[in-house]
């Protein structure tokens, strides 16, 4: 009988599979727009992979080209040393965006594991771990970034994201805390737990796989939050001056290349800010994907 029963478990598998990547792609082609945020998104990582090992390093600069304007020969023209500003971008997006992956990674990882901890046993459990999420909370995030600055340069992208990431769990923890509390009573959880399995299995094998989407949706917009964390950080110049970094070019084109009142430092102020402003864009256009596929409430027949 086993013989007869797992092609047909594999065959329906494939179909849900097949059913799966169809709605995927129906909700994509009923709004285009979030297929170019796929797209844009998806090419911000190939940037950031593969973009700096195309170019050379350091970066040549032209001393009888500095802080020109966009041009064929530059398109976001040139910074005061003469490098191409296209090219600082590129190069920046390596750091810039390796670090909001590890935020986004710890973050995640931490918030979930308590809250979903939390939500399931409740108790004294659920007590203790929130009095610290709320402790977390209260903590400013800022001004305890400046003040690390002072002792720590944060001159790997790892260090940093360690860094942003132990400091921005707190609300994802409370967030899926409270998924938890709700699919907690659902009849899944209750036989399981009639069944008497165990604690790590019903988290692992029951409640995460539900919860899978917001953790991932939560997972991108940790992105943005790291992005924006750090580059205000470098803008306002507390943390060592690194050319591949969007942050530090933009310091770099307002206090000195004066790109707020020189026309040709415009080029070095718009570019750093134009991939932070697409990058943004490309993530909330596939969460808005990700919550029609994975919402049936959303999702039209």
């Amino acid at each position: 009988m086993s013989a007869t029963l797992i092609p047909e478990t594999g065959s329906a598998a494939s179909t849900l599979r097949r059913n799966f990547w169809r709605g995927v792609w129906r909700v994509m082609r009923r709004k285009p727009s979030r297929l170019v945020g796929v797209v844009i998104l998806a090419g911000f990582v190939v940037m950031a992979v593969v973009g700096p090992m195309l170019l050379p390093d350091p970066l040549p600069n032209d001393p009888a080209a500095i802080t020109q304007p966009p041009s064929w020969e530059h398109w976001l023209g040139t910074d005061p040393q003469g490098r191409d500003v296209l090219a600082l971008v590129i190069t920046g997006s390596r750091y810039v965006l390796l670090t909001a992956a590890i935020t986004a990674l710890i973050t995640v990882v931490v918030g979930t594991s308590i809250g979903l901890f939390s939500g399931f046993k409740r108790g004294r459990w659920d007590t203790v771990l929130m009095r610290v999420t709320d402790m977390k909370l209260t903590i400013p995030g800022l001004p305890l970034l400046l003040v690390l600055a002072t002792v720590w340069r944060f001159g790997s992208p790892w260090q940093m994201g360690l860094v942003l990431g132990l400091l921005g769990w707190g609300g994802v923890a409370r967030a899926v805390r409270s998924q938890t509390l709700s699919l907690r009573e659902r009849g899944f959880i209750e036989a399981a737990r009639g069944l008497g399995l165990s604690t790590t299995h019903i988290i692992g094998k029951e409640l995460l796989p539900s919860m899978a989407p917001y953790i991932a949706m939560n997972m991108l917009i940790s992105v943005t939050g790291a992005v924006y964390s750090q580059v205000g950080l470098f803008f306002l110049g507390v943390l060592p001056y690194e050319s591949d970094n969007w942050g530090v070019m933009l310091n770099l084109a307002v206090f000195q290349a004066g790109a707020l009142i020189t026309p040709n430092a415009l080029g070095y102020l718009l570019g750093p800010l134009l991939a932070i402003l697409l990058l943004t864009l490309a993530i909330v256009l596939v969460v808005d994907a990700m919550d029609e596929i994975f919402n049936p409430r959303l999702r039209e027949e």
